[in-house]
């Protein structure tokens, strides 16, 4: 059975295991400095295995973006990712942000769409 939870944070080791099986690397070497700009964070597990993440970053204001979203390879098509999204959404609005972003690569338009996300116009730099 997957249970969801909210601000729990996971251990670097399990958030790792996640990374690696989700995008074939080992994520960030500080997960701390990304919890310490979290609105809030959505983990599910099917115990004892991590095995979603969402994760909300914001300005301390009105907007916040939606990073990090994860559902290990094993979980996917099942409405899980949707379902942590939403989750995630909720929360958001919920600690005062009006606006939420995501950035994604159009495979996953759909996807976000379905989350109630729509298209905008965005400009973008790479540094």
């Amino acid at each position: 059975m997957i249970t969801v939870e909210v601000d729990h944070r996971p251990a670097d080791e399990e958030l790792r295991k996640l990374w690696l099986a989700v995008w074939a690397e080992s994520g960030p070497t500080d997960f701390a400095a990304i919890f310490s700009r979290s609105l809030v964070c959505v983990c599910a597990y099917d115990r004892p295995r991590l095995v979603g993440f969402v994760n909300v970053a914001w300005d301390g204001g009105q907007h916040a973006s939606i990073f990090e979203t994860a559902v290990h390879p094993d979980y996917r098509r099942c409405g899980l990712g949707t379902r942590l999204v939403k989750q995630a959404v909720e929360f958001a609005r919920q600690r005062g942000a009006h606006w939420l972003h995501v950035d994604f690569e159009p495979h996953l338009a759909e996807f976000y769409r379905k989350c109630g996300f729509r298209p905008t116009a965005a400009g973008l730099i790479e540094l």
